[in-house]
């Protein structure tokens, strides 16, 4: 499975390879925002995309609205601090299939690409 992680701190890019790595999730692609995410995403095709909201250059909810804007249906996943129920919702809103709140477990994050993965497939 090709995931493209998208993320400004390149520490949080670095955990969260090393847990999907973990999770057997080897062919990763990182991003340092969102215009670097728009600019690698279609070469890579990934099957999923874990975004950060608070991002220079391209937040992670302006990515989510241009990327979806293209008709693309790939399961993205918000990574990020942003725990407020009006911040989730405008995120689902702009099109993410799931949310996860930082810090979390290697067990949340993949519990909850398990299931977005799921209900993608299922849709």
């Amino acid at each position: 499975m090709k995931i493209l992680l998208i993320d400004d701190s390149k520490t949080m890019r670095n955990i969260q390879k090393a847990i999907l790595t973990q999770l057997g999730h080897t062919d990763v692609l990182e991003a340092s925002d969102g215009l670097d995410a728009l600019s690698k995403v279609g070469a890579y095709q990934p099957n999923l995309i874990l975004v950060d909201w608070n991002m220079p250059n391209m937040d992670g909810i302006t990515f989510v609205k241009q990327y979806r804007a293209k008709g693309l249906k790939t399961a993205i996943i918000m990574v990020t601090t942003e725990a407020e129920k009006a911040r989730i919702v405008e995120a689902i809103t702009a099109g993410v299939n799931n949310y996860v709140v930082k810090p979390f477990t290697p067990d949340a994050l993949s519990e909850r690409i398990k299931e977005t993965l799921s209900r993608v497939a299922a849709a």
